[in-house]
Parts: structure tokens; C-alpha cells; sequence
């Protein structure tokens, strides 16, 4: 793997922070959904090819009391949406709180107006003369797509694009190439309602398009303009077959250009072009008559390819000068294309670099008989068995966000990180250990999808996932026993006995639910037992997450997992830039201090029955025991925690504070890497 410069403070290219007072959340929460689904990786579907910006959330759960802290700056540029109302207006806290942005060149702000009132945010302060966008004007049906047009296009405009104060709007347009058949009426006529629409709205501020009929001599002025536009592919029935769309496509092939695919097909088409693939593609009616919802889809799909494309070769290219790929490899927006690979070629290049996620290799396996190899950032078929044989446990768990008062990623953030981490520990041949059930869990189905691929490619009947469960969890309803039952080649159930002295006390065979203070400390006791040989049997642990309070256990869980992988001394790779238990735990150990809600004093006044729990588990010595605790955190050498995990000092520092899924999984796959290596000689 490659080496991870630390010298300075990992900054992408780009960060989008959203701030919203609590009581416009129903205006502003379905916005911020389409935001979400649009521009993070959707965590039901994890090998998309979508934007995967860091998006961070600021609001709070009462009225009065604005977020407890600003947006940082995080990216190389930073972009604040600020839904203004009545309400941030009216209450004095969120006015002093919004005046007091830290806005700059760098790290501008976007106001969003929810109504009328909201414009008065732009008399004063630093939102005083800023053009606002009127979210009171998205109306009808269409409203979440006017929202996602207008707020992408600013995306655009101020985090990927140069703009100068004296600039127009359409100095900073997205450029638009519409590329169509003009043989039959389908494609001419999409092509002509679409160019209507962008003319004759306000549209015409965010789009500069440009529509010329095949036909034409292809001369430089057409070839300059694919040079530096977003090319709309209208895929009729002729489409594929007439020349100078097919050499519309390769020159935007091999310019790199971004590239929408329209599929209106009519009847039938004989063949694809090759060219045309490997894109984005919306499919519309063939009906002459495009409605203003299937032009909106096509717009915004247009605006977030031209921003996913724009943003990964930014993104790529500042990978490179973190040395995390080679100076001297091709990148790339999209996985490689046969013409691309040609190319690269002939300039002397060998390897190419896509984004993430990687391909199969079975899509990729073309590649060796042109001496190229393609790869990600966080993943090179070198790397191909480096965890074979290593047992890797991973303590992720979500936690409540308090309305985003204090900590600012959605929980998504969290399904992201895990579905993340557990593709690369599979895709090294690593196995992967889990506490709990995954059956509900939002990303189990992508686990069973990664092992089945992983014993396909490897032709192996070796199981690859273990799921860690103490009872009573394992004694379970009908429907619980066939899912596993269903999975029982690619998941190994590891059910944990009752501990001994207790086991005389409880039917095994009849579940138990914690809804007294026996049948707590029954589960407490389970679940320290099933945690204690879970990391016993592995080979280090990834933690991040976790509930502070609301826990089934002695403490809170991913606490104890932590505790017992110290005790046990297991490389431990915290990553306490997602929030809950493990930001508590790293800012404990740096600070030499213990901080409040690891306390005994916090936890019983914020965790119902806990002080019953405690009392009870204290007669038989089995309590959680904080003065212990505290002494372990604040004791903790960080040097040798960096070594025990094969990393340097400041790699694993930056590990403890990063919200960045990338750089994270970087650190902790190169520690896991430098560890088998070691562990090899």
C-alpha cells in the first residue's frame, strides 16, 4: 500500500455543511434527504458510482438554543447552506449564531429562504447583500427536483469552478452538449424541448446549451465545444447507428468529458455503441410530448454527473500528491475503457486509477493483455490476500444525534464506513467478526453479497463472516432461525454459553428479555462473556460509534469491547471522528482525563435502571468498575497504541479525528497491512 503523507490535515476537494433551526424541519428535512440520497453514497446501494461528498448537519433539538459549535473548514473548499426562516430570524440565539459564520472566499455561504421572512438574514451580517435562494418559490409536484437543480448548480459553481466578482452567471455555467439523431422525430424533438426549457426559464442562468443537429460538418468549432461540455446522449432508435453521433461520443470519450445517456427508445436498437457505455443513464418516454418532470430528471442528472465527474478527478488528483497512489499513474472518472487504455499506452503508462468502489475482476481481467493495471485508491490486486487468515472484529454502532447539536454526520455516515471496511477486510481475504444480530442490521445484506462473491473468486468453501451472539439472543423466533439457517454457507453463527455461575439461575432454552434488574444483570454478564472470547479469538479491532447510553450491558458496549481489546492488548484502531463512545475514549486518552459521559455519575443519571444494575452486579464483583476505567484510558501510551496497530504516531492520531470514510479506511488498511507483513518474516 501506499505511503500516507501526514504532514498536513487530510482536506479534499470539497465539504458541504447544512444548517437548519429546528422548528423548519419538516420544511427542510425532505430537502436534505434528496440531498443526502444524491450526494453521499446511498447505503442501499454501495456499488453505485454517485457523488460521496462529506456532508455535515448543524441544528438542534430546542428552539431557543442554536448548534454548540460553527462549521470548520475540512475541504479545500467548504460550501454552508443556511435554511433562513421566521425562525432564525426572530430568535436572538440562531440571529448571533448565524452572524457569526466563518465565512471566507473558501468557505462561502449559500442562504436558502424557506419564506419571506428568512430574506432578512441578507440586511445585515455575514449573509448582508448575498443572494438568497428562494425555497418558498419550489412549489408543486416538482419541488424537491427545483430544489436539488438549484442547490446542485451552486455546488458547482462555488466548490468546483473558479468564479470571479465580476463574473455573470453564465460565466460559471455548466456547459451542455445535446447530442442527437436527427433521423426521425424522437431525438430532435427531446433535444428541442429540452433547449425550449433551459431558454425560456430561469434555467438559462445555470445551463449554456448547445444543440447542433448531426449533419454538420464536424469541424473544430463542434469539437470545441465537447471540449469543455457535459455531452446529453439522447439514445433514440437511430441513435447508435448514425456517424456523427458515434463521433460525438468518442470525442467526448477522449476528452474525458462527462456524459449523460438518454434511453427513448421507441422500438428497438440493433446495436449499442461500445462508446456509449460505462455512463449514467435516464430513461424518458419516447412520447414526443417530454414532460417539465422528465427534463428536471434529465437536468439534475446531467448537473451531478458533471459534479461526480469534476469532483473524482479532483479527488484523485489530490490522492496522488498524498502519495496514497503513484505520481506517474493515468486517472480516471470512471472505470477504464478499452480506447482510454490505448491511449494511456502509447504514453508510456501502465497503471490507471479509477474511484471508488473497484470493480469485479472479472469486469477488469481484460486489462493484463495490455500489461496495464487499474486499481482504486483503497484497493490494488497486489493486496489481493493480505489478511488471509487474519480475524478482524469490527465494533460499529450508531448512536442518537440530538438533532446535530454537537455532533455533525447523519448515521448513515456510520452504515457508509462499515459497508466500507467490510469490502476491503473480504476483498484481502480477511475474515470478519461481529457482535449482535446482524439480521436486522441496515448493511447485513451487502456482507452476504460481498462473501459469496469472495468464495466464488477464491473457490473456497472457507466462511468469511462470523457472527458473535450471547444468549439470549441466539434463542430466537421461527423466522430468525431459517434467515440463518438460509446462510449458513456464508455466515458462521458462534452462539456463546451463559457463564457458569449464573447458568442454574435461567431456562437456556426460553428467552429472556432485560426488563427487570435480574434479567439486566443476567444479560450484562452474557454479554461481557460473548465480548471477552469474540476478541479473544480475533486479530485486532476497528471501533467507531457507539451508544453512550440505552445499552443492554455493564457499560456501554462498544466501551467494553475497547476495554477488553486493551486488556488483551490487540492492535486497536479507533476512529473517533464518527462520534459517540470511541470520540469520548480518544479524547479521553489525548487529554489525560477521562471525559464526563464515561463516568459512573453521567451514565446512571443518563441510563434508566443503571444504578439498580450497578448495585446488584456489585455484590458479586461484576459491576463496571470506573475508577478502573478511568485510570486505563488516561494511562493509555498513544506511541505504543500507534505501533501495536502498525501505524506511525500522527497516522494514528489523525485516525482518533477524521470524519472521513477514505482516509480512515486508508489508515486502518495499511495498519492491518504493515501488521501481516511483520507477522510474514
Amino acid at each position: 500500500m501506499a505511503v500516507l503523507t501526514m504532514s498536513n490535515a487530510f482536506a479534499p476537494p470539497l465539504a458541504l455543511h447544512f444548517i437548519w433551526h429546528p422548528s423548519d424541519q419538516e420544511s427542510v428535512q425532505p430537502i436534505l434527504d434528496a440531498v443526502r440520497s444524491y450526494f453521499a453514497r446511498d447505503v442501499d446501494r454501495p456499488f453505485s458510482r454517485g457523488l460521496n461528498i462529506p456532508l455535515f448537519f448543524y441544528s438542534s433539538e430546542s428552539p431557543n438554543t442554536p448548534p454548540a459549535d460553527h462549521p470548520k473548514q475540512r475541504a479545500e473548499r467548504d460550501i454552508i447552506f443556511v435554511f433562513t426562516s421566521v425562525n432564525t430570524l426572530g430568535w436572538k440565539e440562531w440571529q448571533g449564531y448565524i452572524e457569526q459564520l466563518p465565512l471566507s472566499s473558501a468557505f462561502p455561504a449559500i442562504p436558502v429562504a424557506i419564506n419571506r421572512e428568512g430574506l432578512g438574514h441578507g440586511s445585515d451580517g455575514c449573509l448582508k447583500n448575498l443572494n438568497f435562494l428562494r425555497a418558498y418559490q419550489w412549489q408543486g409536484e416538482t419541488r424537491i427536483q427545483q430544489a436539488l437543480l438549484c442547490m446542485a448548480h451552486e455546488i458547482y459553481r462555488h466548490g468546483l469552478v473558479e468564479i470571479k466578482k465580476e463574473d455573470h452567471g453564465k460565466d460559471s455555467s455548466i456547459k451542455l452538449f445535446l447530442s442527437h439523431a436527427k433521423a426521425g422525430d424522437t431525438g430532435r424533438l427531446h433535444a428541442e424541448a429540452i433547449y425550449r426549457y433551459i431558454d425560456n426559464t430561469n434555467m438559462s442562468r445555470f445551463f449554456d446549451a448547445t444543440e447542433i443537429a448531426p449533419g454538420f460538418e464536424f469541424d473544430k468549432e463542434i469539437i470545441n465545444h465537447i471540449k469543455d461540455s457535459t455531452l446529453i446522449a439522447i439514445g433514440s432508435d437511430a441513435y447508435s447507428s448514425r456517424y456523427w453521433c458515434q463521433r460525438e461520443i468518442l470525442c467526448a470519450k477522449h476528452d474525458q468529458r462527462p456524459i449523460l445517456a438518454v434511453d427513448c427508445l421507441e422500438e428497438f436498437e440493433d446495436r449499442v455503441f461500445p462508446a456509449g457505455s460505462n455512463v449514467p443513464c435516464v430513461h424518458v418516454s419516447a412520447d414526443a410530448n417530454l414532460s417539465e418532470r422528465d427534463i428536471l430528471r434529465i437536468l439534475i442528472a446531467t448537473l451531478l454527473e458533471t459534479i461526480r465527474h469534476t469532483h473524482a478527478q479532483k479527488m484523485l488528483a489530490y490522492y496522488q500528491s498524498q502519495e496514497w497512489i503513484p505520481s506517474d499513474c493515468a486517472i480516471t472518472s470512471r472505470p477504464p475503457e478499452l480506447r482510454q487504455v490505448i491511449d494511456i499506452t502509447k504514453n508510456g503508462q501502465t497503471s490507471i486509477c479509477y474511484p471508488e468502489p473497484s470493480v469485479y475482476m472479472e469486469e477488469s481481467d481484460w486489462l493484463c493483455h495490455f500489461g496495464v493495471k487499474a486499481f482504486t485508491p483503497l484497493w490494488n490486486k497486489k493486496e489481493d490476500k493480505v489478511l488471509e487468515n487474519k480475524r478482524i472484529g469490527i465494533s460499529v454502532s450508531e448512536f442518537p444525534t440530538n438533532g446535530y447539536a454537537r455532533h455533525h454526520l447523519h448515521p448513515d455516515h456510520l452504515k457508509r464506513l462499515s459497508q466500507d471496511l467490510a469490502r476491503h477486510v473480504l476483498a484481502r481475504a480477511g475474515t470478519l467478526i461481529y457482535g449482535g444480530d446482524l439480521r436486522k442490521d441496515g448493511f447485513t445484506q451487502f456482507i452476504l453479497d460481498e462473501a459469496i462473491v469472495l468464495k466464488s473468486r477464491l473457490n473456497s468453501d472457507s466462511i468469511h463472516i462470523e457472527n458473535h451472539l450471547a444468549w439470549p439472543l441466539y434463542v430466537s423466533a421461527p423466522e430468525i432461525v431459517a434467515w440463518r439457517a438460509k446462510y449458513n454457507g456464508i455466515i458462521k453463527t458462534v452462539e456463546h454459553d451463559i457463564p457458569a455461575d449464573i447458568a442454574n439461575q435461567v431456562d437456556k432454552n426460553t428467552a429472556l428479555a432485560p426488563s427487570n434488574e435480574e434479567n439486566k444483570y443476567v444479560w450484562s454478564r452474557c454479554l461481557t462473556q460473548m465480548r471477552q472470547q469474540s476478541i479473544q479469538s480475533s486479530d485486532a479491532r476497528i471501533c467507531a460509534g457507539g451508544k453512550l447510553s440505552g445499552y443492554s450491558g455493564k457499560k456501554p458496549g462498544v466501551l467494553e469491547e475497547i476495554l477488553l481489546a486493551l486488556e488483551q492488548n490487540k492492535p486497536l484502531y479507533l476512529l473517533g471522528g464518527f462520534g459517540g463512545v470511541v470520540r469520548e475514549v480518544c479524547q479521553s486518552i489525548t487529554h489525560k482525563s477521562v471525559t464526563e459521559p464515561l463516568t459512573e455519575s453521567w451514565q446512571i443519571h443518563h441510563t434508566e435502571g443503571y444504578q439498580a444494575l450497578q448495585d446488584k452486579a456489585r455484590q458479586t464483583g461484576h459491576h463496571a468498575n470506573y475508577a478502573a476505567i478511568e485510570a486505563t484510558l488516561e494511562s493509555i501510551d498513544l506511541e505504543q497504541l500507534a505501533q501495536n496497530a502498525g501505524l506511525e504516531l500522527n497516522e494514528y492520531r489523525h485516525l482518533m479525528t477524521s470524519p472521513f470514510i477514505d482516509e480512515c479506511v486508508h489508515i486502518v488498511l495499511k495498519g492491518l497491512n504493515n501488521i501481516a507483513i511483520t507477522q510474514r518474516r
